[in-house]
């Protein structure tokens, strides 16, 4: 299984930024996937969730009403939407997909993961 994230950059805060991660090697609609992030010197974060259909999400308290995940199974892709964004979203974005099609919110609970996307949030 292969996951590449895209999307990334430097974005102003209030700005908005589309995050992509693409799979390959297994059935995509199979599995639910994640977001994470990790700022520099911190530990990695649950960030986005979202099971096999897209019909069940779940986020983190800090992100809530501002991010969005999504997923385009057909194109096995999936998606996140971030709006309003601040300097403390600033971290390098990771995707990742679980060994089942529920979604999770633990690191442990993800079989595979990306290479990560750099989104930096600065004026």
């Amino acid at each position: 299984v292969q996951l590449q994230a895209s999307g990334g950059g430097l974005v102003q805060p209030g700005g908005s930024l589309r995050l992509s991660c693409a799979a390959s090697g297994r059935t995509f609609s199979n599995y639910g996937m994640g977001w994470f992030r990790q700022a520099p010197g911190q530990e990695r974060k649950f960030v986005a969730t979202i099971n096999w259909s897209g019909a069940l999400t779940s986020y983190a308290d800090s992100v809530k009403g501002r991010f969005t995940v999504s997923r385009d199974n057909a194109k096995n892709t999936v998606y996140l939407q971030m709006n309003s964004l601040k300097p403390e979203d600033t971290a390098v974005y990771y995707c990742a997909q679980r060994s089942g099609g529920a979604y999770a919110y633990g690191m442990t609970q993800y079989e595979y993961w990306g290479q990560g996307t750099q989104v930096t949030v600065s004026s």
